[in-house]
């Protein structure tokens, strides 16, 4: 597995399920999100138990992350076909139903192995060759900014994904740094001796 933080994103071609439905062989990343924030997760696998929760959880709330210019895309090891079988399951019988991001498709592991998130044995519960249940979020110049990796039992919490893309646009736009767990609205800390101080003083104690 290789930490991309602050490493260019890395881009690809694939085949995918558009947001409105449509099947296309020439969905390309870089094109997609260009100077917009994008948060692009991986799961292991369709049809299966955790990913349709953390699929529908992406879904109900696309809509607060692009209102912060974020897009959203999903990646898995299955085809594109599958990804639209399995979008035109009923909820009630373990599928996704309508997805408003585009699902890509990842049969030839390149992505996944691209991102360092490709299992391999002895990867826990993960069986070989199918993509781990990672998040990365990426900022409006295609750089890494955060990076996650849970084990398969452990689902995602979305809302820290859009924690994370409040907290990022608030350093870019203030230069303050956000602290151990800040929400939009909450006070930032001065990248010195001084505004660590004065951070601390005022706030250690909720901490």
């Amino acid at each position: 597995m290789s930490v991309l933080v602050g490493r260019e994103a890395p881009g690809f071609t694939s085949q995918a399920v558009l947001a409105n439905g449509e099947l296309v062989d020439d969905f390309e990343l870089t094109k997609f999100i260009a100077e917009k924030y994008a948060a692009v997760f991986f799961y292991p696998l369709d049809f299966t138990f955790v990913c349709p929760s953390e699929i529908i959880a992406f879904a109900r709330r696309t809509e607060a992350l692009n209102a912060l210019g974020c897009e959203v895309v999903a990646i898995s090891t299955d085809s594109h076909f599958t990804h639209s079988a399995w979008q035109k399951t009923p909820v009630e019988q373990g599928g996704v139903g309508s997805v408003p991001f585009p699902m890509v498709a990842d049969m030839t592991r390149e992505i996944s192995g691209a991102y360092g998130i490709l299992s391999e044995p002895g990867n826990s519960y993960y069986p070989p060759g199918v993509a781990m249940r990672a998040t990365f979020v990426i900022d409006q110049q295609g750089i890494v900014r955060h990076q996650v990796v849970n084990d398969e039992p452990l689902g995602r919490s979305v809302d820290e994904v859009i924690r994370i893309v409040d907290a990022l646009q608030f350093f870019e736009e203030h230069g303050q740094v956000c602290p151990a767990g800040w929400n939009k609205g909450d006070a930032g800390m001065v990248t010195t001796s001084w505004g660590v101080a004065s951070y601390l003083s005022e706030h250690a104690e909720a901490l």
